[in-house]
């Protein structure tokens, strides 16, 4: 499968609260991310808000039950009832975490990670290949937020992600909220995560709300981006470049012009980002000796 960076711009994720906002009108925004979950239905109102949003503009499909990790087998039924929202929606993205949060048929609710390992490894590759064939398309992989590590664990998060990434020949979609969450609960250098990402890869942000409990730090996706979050997008945007980037808020769901604004707030930081690097590399001698070169100088 190739890997094709999509020019999707900035979104947010479709919630129940404002289903009649977008089911009336067409809010000002370029793209809307679904629970893929909570749409596997034949028929009914968020199914019909979420067919007229589609007719409006872009959509991404992003789940939490493949539970990709688990050692137990897939989800058959799951799998066939996405694959048949995603012949009904046709998304641009079609997203889930790398963890696990099925055993013994049940499902956690909860998105546990997995041990770094060369046997999880192997697992997790063989299963995303699995999945990207019944589906019949790529999926992207999204790093989670973690409170627990592994002492069975050989390798890091970053180093584990792409090596599925690339060896099953999936997107990643990084979550920068959950990059920091981790770094703080663990300690060690967000920038070096996102940094030993391959970019190429990379197909999709999200940026979250947290809360800071003192002793850890929790993915609470209740409120506004922080602004180490919003730095560290600026960073993410500097070394991987354009990229899709979605506001997710999940808890004490505001208003949606509140949503709209850290929308609009991602768009101003990927702009002026990428509007320095313009200037940087106009700057550059061997910038200024092409141009001149372009213009017939010696």
């Amino acid at each position: 499968m190739s890997i094709t960076r999509q020019e999707l711009g900035h979104g947010v994720g479709l919630r129940p609260k404002h289903f009649g906002q977008f089911f009336e009108g067409r809010p000002r925004l370029d793209w809307i991310e679904a629970v893929s979950e909570n749409f596997m239905i034949r028929g009914g109102r968020p199914l019909a808000v979420l067919e007229k949003v589609r007719r409006d503009m872009p959509v991404s499909l992003h789940g939490v039950s493949l539970s990709i990790g688990a050692a137990e087998g897939l989800d058959v039924r799951y799998l066939a009832e996405l694959k048949d929202l995603i012949r009904r929606i046709e998304p641009a993205l079609v997203s889930d975490h790398l963890c696990w949060g099925r055993h013994g048929g049940r499902y956690a609710h909860d998105l546990w990670p997995l041990p770094y390992t060369n046997e999880a490894l192997e697992h997790v590759v063989s299963r995303v290949s699995m999945v990207q064939e019944i589906l019949g398309r790529q999926i992207l992989l999204e790093n989670v937020s973690s409170y627990v590590a592994y002492r069975a664990s050989t390798m890091p998060e970053q180093v584990f992600l792409t090596q599925i990434a690339e060896r099953a020949d999936c997107g990643i979609l990084l979550d920068v909220n959950n990059v920091y969450v981790s770094s703080r609960n663990h300690g060690f250098d967000p920038a070096e995560y996102i940094a030993a990402l391959p970019a190429s890869r990379v197909l999709q942000i999200h940026l979250a709300g947290h809360t800071d409990k003192g002793t850890y730090v929790l993915d609470s996706h209740d409120g506004h981006v922080a602004p180490e979050v919003w730095e560290l997008y600026a960073f993410a945007v500097q070394r991987i470049g354009k990229v899709p980037t979605l506001i997710e808020w999940d808890d004490r769901i505001p208003d949606l012009d509140v949503l709209l604004a850290e929308s609009q707030k991602a768009a101003a930081v990927e702009a002026s980002v990428l509007g320095r690097k313009e200037d940087e590399a106009r700057r550059a001698p061997g910038a200024v000796l092409g141009q001149r070169h372009a213009a017939g100088e010696t």
